[in-house]
């Protein structure tokens, strides 16, 4: 069993033993109606508590957790999960015991704020441009963001709620419910609250803004005096700036320089609103908070054959597996930079020359609109016919690794050799 599925493996087990404690220690029946659908609807609640303390454990970005799931990116997959599963479950607890609203108790009161609270952000989640909801957001990443911060609120309601109610007693079941409650209730203040004393915010300040090309930005960051523990490259940080209200919201970029570098370096694509107000506005000695460094996206564990494959601004990543190449290169690989068109690329000149001083890494540079697409099939070709025994490294466009990563599976290279990160913490 891989190091990397042990995480969401305890978390597997922890619901399948909350589900066993409920049916070793049941409910006692006491003066409750319909005692059936209420003892349901409790193992239900208990659930969501438990799915839930796992999503706000993981929202704090626990950087020990990383090699138990593979890195923060899957991290945030495993959360999406958690919270998708308690969302369903708090559907079906509604079904079973649904909200009465004759003689209302303060239980009641406590569980129609925690539904609506709960089922608001998930709307704004899923299905960010309904007219309403943007209003709550500003149709921003950080006004969303601010409204998930109230998660932990309903969270701590909704626990509050289920003590409040008309339920048959289960002293057992419940004190081991508590201790998720616990669980999340802690993560929550950690991230929201405490965070900030325990270092985990870094003061940089940039030192200086270029732009290889016309929608590209990068950025040179130096520590006003500590600065984050990079340790391998290939990881990304969360970055906000200071003093612009459209710059100041934390978002994630891959660190483009080498660890052994004594500043950090981002290199940006204007693709969104942030990024396209951060390549006309950010400037140098602009004051910003780092987080970080993150990120399993490594390829020195990976086997002594291997293919990198760059998509776009995804060559960040391996900017910086290039630029630690102060010694010689260990493995085998080639390396595929694919663009569009040419005025697309970035520092190609710099890639070429370390290529030269390692002839053990071979560049592919492919500008699509000349040379056609990038396949598989060339990929294969290149590599002499057959890549099972290869490490695949991937960063770039999504539906582009999503393609790749099919076609690679299908000419047999293990899903445990096919590498790449996940971006979307939304």
């Amino acid at each position: 069993m891989k190091k990397q599925n042990l995480g969401n493996l305890v978390m597997i087990l922890l619901v399948v033993i909350t589900i066993a404690v409920w049916i070793v220690f049941p409910p006692l029946p006491g003066d409750v109606k319909s005692y059936v659908r209420a003892y349901i609807g409790e193992v239900l609640g208990s659930l969501m508590i438990v799915l839930m303390s796992f999503s706000l454990f993981l929202s704090t970005r626990p950087k020990w957790a990383e090699p138990y799931f593979g890195g923060l990116d899957k991290m945030y997959i495993t959360h999406r999960r958690t919270s998708t599963s308690a969302f369903l479950l708090m559907l079906l607890h509604l079904l079973i015991v649904p909200i009465t609203f004759v003689n209302l108790r303060l239980g009641n009161y406590l569980a129609i704020i925690a539904f609506l609270g709960i089922v608001t952000i998930v709307l704004v989640t899923i299905a960010p441009r309904i007219a309403f909801l943007q209003k709550l957001t500003g149709n921003t990443y950080e006004g969303w963001k601010n409204l998930h911060r109230y998660i932990g609120i309903f969270f701590i309601v909704g626990f509050i709620h289920s003590l409040t109610v008309n339920a048959p007693s289960a002293f057992v079941a419940i004190s081991w419910t508590q201790i998720f409650f616990i669980l999340g209730t802690a993560s929550y203040l950690y991230a929201e609250v405490f965070g900030r004393f325990f270092k985990k915010y870094v003061p940089y300040t940039v030192e200086s803004v270029k732009h290889p090309n016309s929608s590209t930005t990068e950025v040179t960051l130096r520590a006003k005096k500590e600065s984050i523990q990079h340790g391998h490259a290939g990881q990304f940080l969360f970055v906000r700036f200071l003093g612009d209200t459209g710059l100041n919201e934390s978002h994630p970029f891959t660190i483009s320089s080498a660890p052994s570098e004594d500043v950090l370096r981002v290199t940006i694509k204007a693709c969104g609103d942030f990024t396209r107000h951060l390549l006309a506005n950010l400037k140098a000695d602009t004051e910003a908070i780092v987080e970080g460094a993150y990120g399993m996206f490594n390829y020195k564990t990976g086997a002594q054959k291997q293919i990198w494959v760059a998509g776009g601004i995804g060559v960040t990543p391996f900017l910086s597996f290039i630029r630690d190449l102060e010694t010689d290169l260990h493995h085998d690989v080639h390396f595929y930079y694919t663009v569009r068109h040419a005025e697309e690329s970035i520092f190609v000149d710099e890639i070429e020359a370390v290529v030269k001083k390692h002839p053990k890494l071979k560049s592919h540079i492919r500008f699509s609109a000349v040379h056609g697409s990038l396949s598989v099939d060339e990929i294969i070709k290149d590599a002499g016919g057959d890549i099972r025994d290869h490490d695949v490294y991937m960063c770039g466009p999504l539906p582009m690794v999503q393609a790749f990563e099919k076609k690679f599976l299908e000419t047999g290279v293990p899903q445990g050799q096919i590498h790449y990160e996940e971006f979307n913490f939304r």
